[in-house]
């Protein structure tokens, strides 16, 4: 094993990784709600047909499945 210094290092650095992978899901998430929120207002506004309600359920279950790893 090494020593408690090496340690450090390794726990220091594996939580800057985790910092970056959760910074990067809240991005993601604001992406995915931004979209989420434009396709309604496309829809209401005539612009989008149920037939494409497909792309909406894509982004929701992207944001879930977000959510469920922030668990």
């Amino acid at each position: 094993m090494g020593t408690e210094h090496e340690k450090d290092i390794l726990l220091q650095h594996e939580l800057a990784v985790m910092e970056g992978i959760l910074e990067s899901k809240a991005q993601y998430r604001k992406i995915i709600k931004a979209g989420i929120a434009r396709w309604v207002k496309d829809f209401q506004d005539g612009r989008i047909e149920i037939k494409t309600v497909d792309d909406l359920k894509k982004l929701i279950e992207i944001d879930i499945e977000l959510q469920r790893d922030d668990l």
